[in-house]
């Protein structure tokens, strides 16, 4: 159909009834300046979208005529005049700038370095106070040798004669308290039962110490023997088997050495 016919033929149906543009504004109450607009098919004065088409339908319903028909050919004038829709841009997210990845990556750096150094301190820590504890029971052992007294003379009665007999040193260390220092170089898990009671069981980071207490004994597991320093009452305690990959110590009394003049050593 050419252009411009569904004005035309508007127009031409209802002049045909002899109606006039007032009289389709009374009964349809659509403005006159839509309804001219519709028979010269100025399309921008019109309000557009459905309104455009509810004003056709009571038109033709008005003027007797096919409602669907007068649809069709306004479609079609209407579709002709509207432009081509743009194709919409895209909506990409925008790229983030280059200095946040540069940071990012700085950071994580910078983390990674700090927990390279905790862990090299905190084995320092470890190794200087494993050292310090060895040498210091070197030498009390040998101040312990050079202070025991000489034999008395023939006839005589020494000191620790006259002073009673000394005690044993199983009832010694019955009587004492036991202090556990549980020390890691690195992370594992450790088990401690006191006297049959569980007083530790977690999983200590590295350079961490605890000191717990028994009046019997302790029992202590770990599957990382190598990284546990155990100390009873101040004294080294070497694990039995300690390149093993898991183990399990008994401490009691009887393992603390005894120095020569009836002491524990520390």
């Amino acid at each position: 159909m050419v252009k411009g016919s569904f004005g035309e033929i508007l127009k031409r149906e209802r002049e045909l009834r002899e109606v006039t543009l007032n009289e389709v504004t009374v009964a349809t109450r659509i403005p006159p300046r839509f309804l001219e607009a519709f028979e010269r098919e100025e399309w921008e004065k019109l309000p557009g979208g459905v309104f455009n088409r509810g004003f056709v339908r009571a038109i033709a319903r008005y003027l007797g005529l096919n409602e669907e028909s007068l649809l069709s050919e306004y479609d079609l004038a209407y579709g002709e005049q509207q432009p081509l829709a743009l194709p919409l841009a895209e909506d990409r997210i925008p790229s983030p700038p280059k200095w946040i990845l540069v940071v990012a990556v700085l950071a994580i750096l910078l983390a990674v370095a700090g927990v390279i150094a905790s862990g090299r301190y905190g084995w320092r820590r470890y190794a200087a106070r494993r050292a310090a504890l060895e040498a210091g029971t070197a030498g009390s052992q040998l101040a312990g040798g050079l202070s025991s007294s000489p034999p008395a003379p023939p006839g005589e009665s020494s000191p620790a004669s006259l002073s009673g007999p000394p005690p044993s040193p199983g009832n010694r260390a019955t009587a004492e308290r036991l202090d556990l220092a549980v020390s890691t170089s690195a992370v594992t898990r450790v088990r401690v039962v006191a006297d049959n009671r569980v007083v530790l069981d977690a999983r200590l980071p590295a350079g961490e110490t605890r000191h717990l207490s028994a009046r019997n004994q302790f029992t202590i597991s770990t599957p990382r023997p190598a990284v546990v320093l155990l100390e009873l009452n101040g004294q080294a305690m070497p694990w039995h088997g300690s390149g093993s990959a898991s183990g399990t110590m008994v401490l009691s009394p009887k393992d603390l050495r005894q120095a020569p003049n009836g002491n524990s050593q520390p």
